[in-house]
Order: structure tokens, then C-alpha cells, then sequence
């Protein structure tokens, strides 16, 4: 049922939803929220360094929710302006991977049925669930820093490809990743890493490792099929290196969240991860961390969201 009494509300857009079938999304969440007598500040900035600004000066003043219109970029962006703090995120999905939205049961591909659910939650409690927090160094500066996730975190060929197809200029859309996985997929190689899970050392060669809070990451693939996002610990799935032939026939499997079968993945629980190897940027949320090494850290209970609780919830 909608909230009872009026609620501030900050609602924060993609940047780059100005155009294309997700650029009505913003308005409406705004104008519906507005209809039901909440106080809605709109945050339409022209790019994501400003948008950051905008929240962060609008998280500050202690709003009764953020809401998030967009992808998983966006609710990265979201995560990091509320973890640790009462402010609840709510997430109204327009990207094209929506991955948490996916893991927390938010209505994809349906607008109309996305902001009812969130118009249901803001007279709900929100749900507390875990949030990562990843020790690393600034890209610019080699300064200590630290960035939140939500979902997932990718240190491995997955992490390689969209590095590379950050560095295309051309084509665009999800040819461009197309592309970038057929370059790195010809180069592909083990990679040695010097992993640390919960103060156990391993040096070991992997094709992929990802560390997951959530389910699923690049639009519904299943890398930690069963992850909870409430139980303090994370999935650390570790695939061994891989031929061409074999990882194209896993790879199909991961989106199913079918390859814990195979022989060559295992999955680990741990609430601290440390993750060293050359060559390798770290992403998060689909959005660049930076390289490693990099130490991460389980925060149990750092995220409010606007979401129903699971039936699986262990809190």
C-alpha cells in the first residue's frame, strides 16, 4: 500500500537516459511520486561526476529515500551515496543489466508494474541487507579509498572484457561487448592470483573469479546462483583456467547458473576477500574500481532498500 503520510523523497536519473525507449522512466517515477503528495527532489544532472555531487549534497539533508533510475551503474552510484547511513535506496530499473533489481524481485521490463512496487515499499519497512566494501587505490592519485557494491564484483576474463570494451570507441551497444569478448577470447590466458579468504592464502591460476553479494551480474548471468543477500557472507566463485573450446561451453552455462556442476569452478564463503594478480581491473556494479590488488570487506546489514524481504533472508 502507498505510504501513509508524505515522504521526502530524492529521486536521482541516469545521465544518460535522455534518450532511448528508458528516457520517460525519470519523469514518470517523478510525476507519480509527486501525484501522491510526496516532496520529490529531481536530480538531472549532465553527467555522472555532477550527479554524484547532487546526491551526496542530497543524502546529506537526510531525505526519507533515494530512488535510483537506471541500471546497475546507478544503483552502484546509489549504494555508495546511502551504505551506512538510514536513508533507504529504491531502485526503479531502465538499464540493460538491472541485475539487483533482478536479485531483489523489482518488476524488469515493466515501468508501470516497477513503480508500483516502489510506491508499495515506501509504506513498508525497508529491507536491511548486506553491502561489500572494497580497500583499493584511487585510479588518479594511488591515494587509499574505498568503494561499495551491491551485487557483484568481477576480478577475471568478464572483469578483461569490459575493460576492453571500455577502450572501444566503436560500435556501440552491446556489439561493442560482442567485440570486446571475441579480442580478449583470442588472448585468453590463465591469470595467477594470490587470493586471501578469510585469512587463508591460495596462489593459484583462474580464468575467472567473481565475488558475489547477489545472484547475477551482465543481465542475468547466474555467477553466484546461490548467494543471499542477507547472510553476512559472500560467494567467491574461482573458475580454473579454461581452453577456448571449454570455456565456450561453459560460458553458455553460467547464465543458467548451471556450471557449479562442472568439476573446474568452486565456489567459497568468506566475509573478507583479498584479491592480487597483474594486469587485472577490478569492476563492481558493472562499473570500474580500478586494478588490483584490491582487499574486500563484508558489511552485514549496510544497505536499506526498498524491496520485500526474501523468503530465503537469514536476518
Amino acid at each position: 500500500m502507498p505510504a501513509k503520510k508524505p515522504l521526502s523523497i530524492v529521486v536521482a536519473i541516469n545521465p544518460t537516459a535522455s534518450f532511448g525507449k528508458g528516457r520517460e522512466v525519470g519523469p514518470a517515477v517523478v510525476a507519480t511520486l509527486r501525484a501522491l503528495g510526496h516532496e520529490v527532489t529531481s536530480l538531472t544532472e549532465p553527467d555522472f561526476e555532477q550527479l554524484v555531487a547532487a546526491g551526496r549534497r542530497a543524502v546529506a539533508a537526510k531525505p526519507d529515500a533515494l530512488v535510483v533510475v537506471g541500471g546497475d551503474g546507478m544503483v552502484s552510484l546509489g549504494t555508495n551515496l546511502v551504505a551506512k547511513t538510514r536513508v533507504p535506496l529504491g531502485i526503479v530499473p531502465s538499464g540493460t543489466g538491472n541485475d539487483m533489481a533482478r536479485g531483489l524481485g523489482i518488476p524488469i521490463g515493466n515501468t508501470e508494474a516497477a513503480i508500483e512496487y516502489l510506491v508499495d515499499a515506501l509504506g513498508r519497512p525497508p529491507r536491511i541487507i548486506d553491502a561489500g566494501l572494497v580497500h583499493h587505490e584511487n585510479d588518479e592519485t594511488g591515494e587509499p579509498t574505498t568503494t561499495w557494491f551491491a551485487c557483484v564484483l568481477s576480478a577475471g576474463f568478464d572483469a578483461i572484457v569490459n575493460e576492453r570494451a571500455n577502450i572501444l570507441r566503436h560500435p556501440k551497444g552491446p556489439s561493442r561487448y560482442l567485440l570486446a569478448l571475441g579480442i580478449e577470447l583470442v588472448k585468453l590466458r590463465p591469470i595467477r592470483y594470490r587470493l586471501v579468504l578469510d585469512g587463508v592464502e591460495t596462489v593459484t591460476e583462474a580464468a575467472l573469479v567473481s565475488v558475489g553479494n547477489n545472484i547475477s551480474l551482465g543481465g542475468g548471468m547466474k555467477v553466484t546462483p546461490n548467494a543471499i543477500l542477507d547472510d553476512g557472507l559472500f560467494d567467491v566463485l574461482v573458475v580454473q583456467p579454461l581452453s577456448r573450446t571449454a570455456f565456450l561451453r561453459v560460458f553458455p552455462r553460467v547464465f543458467k547458473g548451471e556450471h557449479l556442476s562442472d568439476p573446474r569452478v568452486a565456489v567459497h564463503r568468506a566475509r573478507r576477500v583479498v584479491i592480487e594478480a597483474e594486469g587485472v581491473v577490478a569492476y563492481a556494479d558493472g562499473e570500474r574500481v580500478g586494478p588490483l590488488p584490491i582487499d574486500i570487506e563484508m558489511m552485514p546489514g549496510a544497505l536499506r532498500v526498498l524491496a520485500a524481504e526474501s523468503t530465503e533472508s537469514t536476518v
